[in-house]
């Protein structure tokens, strides 16, 4: 799937384009509707700013396995942290990105198309944004990171 539209975001010395037609969690995941109420989950821009470059990727879960929002279903190694991968929708687990292990600069360079971790089928998050939410919680997250606001 293309996106077509992007709301270009720009704070401090971080800027990015946030595909519109995506939802965003305040723990910078990005998921994206597929056919078949299946999502495709990723990192956001930011997240991988904060992570550093990709090392490698594990996921724990089976396909066709039920998940939960905020169960760990693998980990994320990066340069600068490791982090557990949690899972953004309530369904069935349906794939790992086959592709990131051997193309990890995906993640990075390509976030919101080659760079997606897994697939689930099912509901999304409850409480994700729109692009312009999730520019809002940048705004406040940048901010605090700067020190200007609480």
């Amino acid at each position: 799937m293309s996106t077509s539209a992007f709301l270009n975001y720009k704070r401090s010395r971080f800027s990015t384009r946030l595909p519109i037609d995506f939802r965003y969690t305040q723990s910078h995941f990005w998921l994206q509707a597929m056919p078949d109420d299946v999502y495709r989950i990723g990192l956001t821009k930011f997240a991988t700013r904060m992570l550093g470059d990709l090392v490698e990727t594990g996921v724990e879960v089976e396909p066709d396995t039920p998940v939960e929002v905020g169960q760990v279903i693998g980990w994320v190694e990066c340069l600068k942290a490791a982090s557990d991968l949690y899972c953004m929708a309530q369904g069935r687990f349906v794939r790992a990105n086959p592709e990131l292990n051997q193309n990890p600069d995906w993640l990075t360079r390509d976030p919101y198309r080659k760079g997606w971790l897994y697939e689930v089928a099912g509901e999304p998050e409850p409480t994700a944004l729109d692009a312009e939410g999730y520019a809002a919680f940048l705004n406040q997250t940048i901010d605090t990171m700067l020190g200007g606001a609480p």
